[in-house]
């Protein structure tokens, strides 16, 4: 049965403290993508820079290269180090390995540097790091178009399971081992789990012949994966399509096979970002929503930040949209020590769930319960563009959010090119 959760407007809720917002760049483009809590109560970014001076201080050429920051538990950079070639390398998603190190996530234009190769434009770029940021190796996968890295995860054997963006079109169907080849069109999802060592184990994408896009997986209790994005595709292994995109969720066995798919959205744009498992068995994916009918109950302006809980077969349990009159999305989700979740997106709102806008898009962080119910919800920046692409809650219980900034007023105390990382540190 499909249950909708209310929700009051913000004066109603709590806010989240927020402690500091810090950037860190150069005078060109700069931009954190993804962080980790690590295990020494700290925390490890990654992101990409195009600067060469300022705060980077490895870096020679004006190409975006991978940019990974580690801070302690008191909030002091340790180390940071940029990874890539000379040309466009960009990275999307870290981890903190079994081992203490790390591995890093994106794509890679380049053939030099750390690079060892390229199949053709951009290439899935995985890099494993130790604990001082130092590389111990690193994998290219592709074909001749444009295939990216978006996010990954640790699996229960230590290995890895990458996805993102296959361009079918370009590899004329490779990508796929162990499966008849359908040739599918444009992106789709692609899928690869490696062994410890980051050998490739099984290679396979999902699709259809438009557009399809993974931003979060997960390992189930079976060994599967679940593998969430969006698509608006309605053909190949796409069955129940809603209208324009929406949120598209696969369920694939050990060893990568097909075991169920279905789509939740209304006749808008949905898109989902990230999913998270709770104790109960169940998963909550976070995305965002422009519909208001289908399986959307309500929405409260322009998009709104979307999330459902789904059973292990794939059956929506309930939905809830947060947000208000304007844009406002998420594009991360966490969950917490106490079963709540963190979410951190960006927001253009200044009403309902919102409590306030600085101008423009603000960097927004927000907790719930384990029933979605908002519990606080922070707006973070200035006059210009703010975004926050990852939240993670560290040992001690406060919250780091990232992302990027072009702002130098309101939260934000200085700007030192186009965009800056932007880090936010808040206590809930």
């Amino acid at each position: 049965m499909l249950l909708s959760c209310s929700s009051d407007d913000a004066s109603s809720y709590n806010k989240g403290q927020l402690i500091f917002a810090k950037t860190f760049g150069g005078t060109n483009n700069d931009s954190a993508q993804s962080v980790t809590a690590t295990s020494d109560g700290g925390y490890a970014i990654l992101g990409y820079t195009q600067s060469n001076d300022n705060d980077i201080t490895d870096k020679q050429d004006e190409s975006f290269d991978f940019w990974v920051l580690k801070f302690d538990a008191n909030d002091q950079l340790q180390w940071q180090k940029t990874y890539g070639g000379t040309l466009d390398d960009r990275g999307n998603d870290i981890i903190q390995t079994s081992d203490g190190g790390y591995a890093i996530l994106g794509y890679s234009f380049s053939t030099d540097g750390d690079t060892s190769q390229n199949a053709g434009l951009q290439d899935y770029w995985l890099v494993k790091l130790d604990a001082y940021g130092n590389i111990s190796w690193e994998k290219s996968f592709g074909y001749q178009g444009a295939d990216s890295g978006i996010s990954m995860i640790e699996t229960n054997d230590q290995g890895f399971l990458i996805t993102g963006i296959l361009d079918v079109t370009a590899s004329g169907g490779e990508g796929n081992s162990s499966r008849t080849a359908n040739r599918h069109a444009g992106g789709d999802y692609w899928v690869l789990k490696l062994n410890n060592s980051g050998s490739l184990e099984w290679s396979r994408y999902f699709g259809g012949n438009f557009t399809d896009t993974p931003y979060g997986v997960i390992q189930t209790d079976d060994n599967g994966y679940i593998v969430v994005g969006s698509s608006d595709s309605e053909d190949t292994d796409i069955s129940s399509n809603i209208g324009t995109y929406d949120f598209w969720v696969i369920k694939v066995s050990p060893s990568g096979d097909l075991v169920w798919e279905t789509s939740f959205g209304g006749s808008q744009i949905d898109e989902a970002r990230g999913i998270v498992k709770v104790d109960d068995g169940s998963y909550i994916i976070a995305g965002d929503t422009r519909s208001n009918d289908n399986n959307i109950s309500q929405n409260k302006g322009a998009a709104d930040l979307w999330l459902i809980k789904i059973s292990p077969s794939g059956n929506i349990i309930w939905e809830k949209t947060i947000g208000g009159s304007s844009f406002d999305v998420a594009r991360a989700i966490k969950k917490l020590q106490n079963n709540g979740f963190l979410l951190s997106g960006s927001s253009r709102s200044s009403d309902m769930d919102v409590s306030e806008n600085m101008g423009q898009n603000d960097a927004w962080v927000l907790k719930t319960d384990s029933n979605g119910n908002l519990l606080w919800e922070l707006s973070v920046g200035g006059s210009n563009i703010d975004f926050s692409y990852d939240v993670a809650e560290l040992i001690d219980g406060s919250v780091i959010a990232v992302g990027d900034t072009a702002s130098s007023d309101g939260d934000i105390l200085e700007n030192k090119g186009f965009t800056d990382l932007l880090i936010l540190k808040i206590e809930d």
